[in-house]
């Protein structure tokens, strides 16, 4: 198993935030992580990355435990975050942002090509014509760019990816769903936290439908699909 987090309980104080939340990435794979506001989505996220560290559960990655691990090493381990605040630094240049990302001794394994500033602005061509601009100076979609870009200058295996499509226009929307296409293509397995159902309907292999810090469905999205109660009890659709 490549990816596998089994029966997460993660508290904020009182609130019992994830219940037994169970899910699986295999390699190669996109998974999107669904579900309306509030229900943990972006919880599952950081208690993978070690940011909410789980009370309870177990989280494999690549036949070793990262359990409660701190995040740098849950990082160092070949897991990257893109946070839903993007957190770019806004005085920092678009290229230093991105050498932010690079992580020592963090090389890919022979058959993949690691990740360079060159190979980051093939994929993200906005990114170079901005390069030497502050990131305070982007648009929310160029922002959104350099936060995937950054993450994935730490040579990731999966990436953890959080609303990446949240307040953008509709043309940026598609170029942020065909950059994760590539980023996947690419050799990088991706857990997709989405609230745009056709953005996580064209790219995720299956997916995982979180009611209040629980799981309510898995399956493939054509399972989903044909489950339309199940869609309108837990998803913001008619």
């Amino acid at each position: 198993m490549f990816f596998r987090a089994s029966n997460l309980n993660t508290y904020y104080g009182l609130i019992h935030a994830l219940q037994n939340v169970s899910l699986s990435v295999e390699q190669g794979e996109i998974v999107s992580l669904l579900g309306r506001n509030g229900m943990g989505k972006s919880t599952t996220l950081k208690s993978i990355m070690g940011l909410t560290p789980p009370q309870s559960g177990s989280i494999e990655f690549q036949g070793r435990s990262i359990f409660q691990a701190p995040c740098h090493q849950v990082a160092r381990a070949g897991v990257a975050l893109v946070p839903q605040e993007r957190r770019i630094f806004p005085h920092l240049t678009v290229e230093e942002n991105l050498l932010m990302g690079v992580k020592a001794g963090c090389a890919p394994p022979p058959d993949l090509e690691p990740w360079t500033l060159e190979r980051v602005y093939r994929h993200f061509n906005s990114l170079e014509r901005r390069s030497r601009n502050k990131g305070f100076q982007l648009s929310g979609g160029e922002q959104q760019m350099l936060a995937m870009g950054r993450a994935l200058m730490g040579n990731p295996l999966l990436l953890l990816v959080d609303e990446p499509s949240e307040g953008l226009a509709p043309l940026l929307v598609r170029e942020v769903r065909d950059v994760l296409w590539q980023v996947n293509q690419a050799g990088v397995s991706i857990l997709l936290v989405e609230h745009n159902l056709k953005v996580a309907m064209s790219l995720a292999h299956r997916c995982y439908l979180l009611g209040k810090g629980f799981v309510a469905f898995e399956g493939t999205m054509a399972q989903l699909q044909a489950r339309p109660d199940i869609m309108a009890k837990f998803l913001e659709v008619s």
